[in-house]
C-alpha cells in the first residue's frame, strides 16, 4: 500500500480562496452573470424577419392565388367568400418557410413574431382566412425583453419593456404586370382562363359567327398570372402595365 502525503494548505492561502469564493458569491448574487432568458416573464428580441405564424390582410388581398402556388407543402388553401377568393393555412402542413409571404405583391400576408402556440387538437390547427385575418388570442407574462450583445463577451441586456410581436410589412416595390395575348393565334376558346381569373377581368366575345374574341379589363387584372399558367396553349404572357394601357383601356383579340 502506498500513501500519498497531502499537504496542508497554509493558512495566509486558505483564507484568500475563502474570500474569493464569498466575493464571487456576492457578485452573483447583486449582478449574476447567467445568460438564460426567464421565460414566459422574459422574452427575447427576435429580429423582424423572424419566421413566426403568419397574418392576413384581407384588404390588401387581391385574390392572386399567388401563395396557393409557391407553398411547397400544400399548406395554403383559397376560401371562397364575398365572391373572392382569400388564403387559408393548414399549420400541420405549415413548415414557416414564408415563400407565400415573400411572393405575396401586395404584403397581404406578413410574418409575426408568434411562435409558441399551442393548438387544441388537430382540426384546430386549420385556420381560415377569417381566424388568419385576426390576432391570435394571446396569454402574455413577459416583462422584460431581453437582447443578447456579441460585441466582445457574451452579455445579456434586459429592458423593461414588452416586444410588439405583430410586424408591419411595406408592399414591396415591383413593377406592375398584366396578362395580354401574346399570341392570339393559339387561342382555341376554351375560356379556362374565363374561369380561372379571380377578378373576373376576361370576358369572351363572340365577333361573328366563326369569330370569338379574347377580352381583357386591365383596370380589373391584378397581374396574379393565373391565366397564364393555366392557359393550355401559351396565348396569354405577362406585359408591363404601363405599356399595355398606352394602347388603351382594354386587350381584344381574335
Amino acid at each position: 500500500m502506498v500513501r500519498i502525503k497531502v499537504e496542508k494548505p497554509k493558512v495566509h492561502k486558505s483564507v484568500a480562496l475563502h474570500i474569493k469564493a464569498i466575493t464571487t458569491a456576492f457578485k452573483e448574487a447583486i449582478s449574476p452573470g447567467t445568460i438564460t432568458i426567464h421565460y414566459p416573464r422574459e422574452r427575447r428580441k427576435l429580429p423582424d424577419n423572424f419566421r413566426g405564424l403568419l397574418q392576413l390582410d384581407k384588404e390588401k388581398c387581391i385574390n392572386c392565388f399567388r401563395c396557393a402556388h409557391i407553398c411547397p407543402a400544400n399548406a395554403i388553401q383559397m376560401y371562397q367568400r364575398e365572391n373572392k377568393y382569400y388564403p387559408g393555412i393548414d399549420y400541420t402542413k405549415c413548415i414557416l418557410c414564408h415563400f407565400c409571404v415573400d411572393s405575396c405583391p401586395t404584403a397581404a400576408l406578413k410574418p409575426s413574431k408568434i411562435h409558441d402556440v399551442a393548438f387544441a387538437s388537430l382540426s384546430t390547427m386549420v385556420l381560415p382566412p377569417e381566424e388568419l385575418a385576426g390576432e391570435p388570442e394571446m396569454w402574455r407574462e413577459d416583462t422584460v425583453t431581453v437582447e443578447y450583445d456579441f460585441d466582445g463577451d457574451l452579455k445579456m441586456i434586459k429592458r423593461k419593456e414588452v416586444e410588439n410581436l405583430i410586424v408591419e410589412v411595406e408592399k414591396p416595390k415591383r413593377p406592375e404586370f398584366v396578362a395580354g395575348a401574346a399570341f392570339p393565334e393559339n387561342c382555341i376558346a376554351c375560356r379556362i382562363c374565363v374561369n380561372s381569373c379571380p377578378q373576373n377581368a376576361i370576358t369572351f366575345k363572340l365577333q361573328d359567327l366563326q369569330t370569338m374574341v379574347l377580352e381583357i379589363d386591365f383596370e380589373k387584372c391584378t397581374g396574379c398570372m393565373v391565366c397564364i399558367r393555366n392557359c393550355p396553349t401559351q396565348t396569354l404572357l405577362p406585359f408591363r402595365r404601363e405599356e399595355v394601357l398606352k394602347g388603351g383601356e382594354s386587350d381584344e383579340q381574335g
